[in-house]
């Protein structure tokens, strides 16, 4: 399956999303801020998916996404939040393939939203 890179600053919902993410059969690597995810993107790890929220200290999500296309072109990403229209609201042309699950959220919902935008 897939190599996903999470980041999310909340170590309760890390555990919850890697452990649904894992049970699905994909490969997950766990950052706690945009900063650590951004070190792991230029590392020499590949990875299929930014799965990242968008309100992280560090570096927010829409900057970590933004360089990840930079460093990553054909990375596929996915941002959870409560705050779905800040993402909306970007505009960013490099960011128009990605997707938003607003919390709360199923984590079986997650699951098959990952599975179909990894298709």
């Amino acid at each position: 399956m897939a190599h996903i890179l999470l980041a999310e600053d909340d170590k309760s919902m890390c555990g919850f999303l890697s452990a649904a993410l894992e049970r699905a059969g994909h490969r997950v690597s766990v950052t706690n801020d945009g900063l650590e995810a951004l070190e792991a993107l230029n590392g020499i790890e590949a990875f299929d998916l930014l799965l990242a929220d968008i309100v992280m200290p560090g570096m927010d999500g829409i900057e970590l996404a933004q360089r990840a296309v930079q460093i990553r072109p054909g990375l596929k990403v996915m941002f959870i939040t409560g705050f779905a229209a800040m993402t909306m609201e970007s505009g960013n042309p490099a960011l128009k393939n990605t997707r938003v699950l607003s919390k709360p959220f199923h984590l079986n919902y997650l699951v098959e939203q990952v599975e179909t935008l990894l298709s």
